[in-house]
């Protein structure tokens, strides 16, 4: 069993394992209280005023106490991200990983921004960690992409992957979750989808472009390589690339 766990975790892809270890390590350290949730919590005032700026990345990582509800958000980051990242995103892990970033920084812009507006500042001062929406993010940005799927749900009833952010965000509803959370996760995941699938087809114009920093920071981007003009051919690949 040990075995087959250690094997299904190695063979994650890489962004996916790196946040799923980050986010289980960071529940448990707090669970076991090694580390303070009050050190991780987004709080605006303390990122401008005393240069916090870990927030900014910590409030992604907790996913409150190990509960029901924790489990859920685990299978679904292990299960979306991992979708993403080996289907949509395969072969592009450095747009894969802009898109987490995009997703992120759109979802702490609707916070700060909602914070500063009457009658809204106080719900949207309550929501001091983002995880679960970064989660839901995925999982919007999925089903938009493999709309036509067929899904059931705790095997009751059948629907198509375009319903499934639908179908969770009345889950959670029922159960007592806040809905802020999953609304905020199909806002952020619809503005990916529609920068980068909508626009792009509509104008020819990409504005979600990674940039080519983030680009050098991950292997599996091609790399182009320019050819002398005095030289007739490119020498071969295992040339370049060494013994």
């Amino acid at each position: 069993m040990a075995q087959a766990v250690e094997e299904w975790y190695k063979q994650m892809p890489i962004i996916t394992r790196s946040y799923l270890t980050a986010a289980v390590v960071t529940t448990i350290g707090c669970s076991l209280e090694i580390i303070s949730p009050y050190h991780l919590y987004l709080n605006p005032k303390l990122v401008v005023k005393q240069y916090q700026f870990w927030r900014l990345i910590t409030n992604f990582l907790y996913f409150r106490k190990m509960d029901l509800d924790f489990m859920f958000h685990m299978f679904f980051l292990a299960r979306y991200c991992k979708l993403l990242e080996e289907n949509s995103f395969r072969g592009r892990t450095a747009d894969f990983f802009y898109m987490l970033l995009f997703g992120a920084s759109v979802l702490t812009g609707i916070v700060l921004v909602g914070g500063m507006i009457p009658y809204l500042a106080a719900s949207f001062a309550k929501i001091i960690f983002l995880s679960n929406s970064l989660t839901f993010m995925m999982v919007y940005v999925w089903s938009k992409q493999n709309p036509f799927i067929h899904m059931s749900f705790l095997g009751l009833f059948t629907f198509t992957a375009a319903y499934l952010p639908w179908v969770l965000l009345g889950f959670s509803v029922l159960v007592g979750a806040s809905a802020w959370v999953d609304l905020l996760g199909m806002i952020a995941g619809h503005a990916y989808y529609f920068l980068e699938d909508v626009y792009p087809q509509m104008t020819g114009r990409r504005p979600l472009k990674t940039p080519s920093f983030i680009k050098a920071m991950f292997a599996d981007e091609a790399v182009v390589v320019a050819r002398p003009a005095n030289v007739r051919f490119a020498p071969p690949a295992d040339e370049l690339h060494g013994d």
